[in-house]
């Protein structure tokens, strides 16, 4: 499976915003690879790392995100559901829950709910290690800047406005990890 090819079937990848997600991507996916490598005791699946990260934002393109050329209809905190059902559609469904659990440290049934979200009202946590280490290593890069590996205390206060579980799974992480 090449997660490329499946890109190129959703982005023009002579467009910003290809280069932009491909960017995001290779940086997300070094990084999740780089700790899958570093934590052997782990058990991780890193080929299914790599894949995974570098499909984790497969959705964002029908998003309304002009900042980084994406002009859908949908709210971009929707894109891992709408990434993962393109790639449930692509016979992808372990990839797919990649997409669908990315967002934040993860979102619960009660998060969505209490926020009003226009989110599926299922647990849209990471589970599996997998998808432990991609939706962690996906905190540090953004995609409106230029994919620098943020600093981990910056990556921290922007985690903290969601609230003090959001950090504590994150800081949870950041010591496994």
């Amino acid at each position: 499976m090449s997660p490329l090819s499946i890109l190129s079937k959703y982005y023009d990848t002579d467009s910003r915003l290809y280069t932009i997600l491909l960017q995001h991507s290779q940086s997300v996916t070094h990084k999740a690879v780089e700790i899958s490598l570093k934590h052997p005791e782990l058990n991780a699946d890193t080929e299914f790392i790599a894949e995974a990260a570098m499909l984790h934002d497969i959705g964002i393109f029908l998003t309304n995100a002009p900042q980084i050329e994406c002009y859908g209809k949908h709210q971009y905190i929707e894109h891992g559901y709408l990434g993962a059902d393109i790639l449930r559609t692509e016979g992808l469904p372990r990839h797919a829950l990649v997409c669908e659990r990315h967002t934040g440290t993860g979102l619960s049934v009660e998060y969505i709910r209490e926020n009003n979200l226009p989110l599926p009202l299922r647990d849209l946590r990471p589970v599996s290690i997998e998808e432990q280490i991609i939706c962690y290593a996906d905190k540090f890069f953004s995609k409106s800047k230029h994919n620098i590996e943020l600093p981990l205390e910056t990556v921290r206060e922007s985690l903290r406005k969601y609230g003090e579980s959001v950090l504590a799974k994150f800081d949870q992480w950041n010591n496994l990890f």
